[in-house]
């Protein structure tokens, strides 16, 4: 992360082919800023916001990969 909300933020993507599958892990690391009261923003609603967060945009990102919507996309990128 260069800027933004939090103190520090990684999100890595790792693909491994599985037969005619790939297995997608999501790496994410991040620190709320403002100490003490980050952590418990964190603990409170936070952590379970970012997981649910995630879940949700990688069902996106499968649905366009396995749907071919992915080609509207790059169509568009292309124009």
């Amino acid at each position: 992360m260069v800027h933004g909300a939090f103190k520090s933020f990684r999100h890595e993507h790792f693909l491994e082919q599985k037969g005619d599958k790939v297995i997608v892990k999501d790496i994410f690391d991040y620190v709320s800023p403002f100490g003490v009261l980050g952590k418990i923003a964190d603990f409170i609603f936070l952590k379970k916001y970012m997981q649910h967060f995630l879940i949700e945009r990688n069902k996106v990102i499968k649905d366009y990969a396995e749907s071919g919507k992915w080609r509207e996309v790059l169509e568009k990128e292309l124009l």
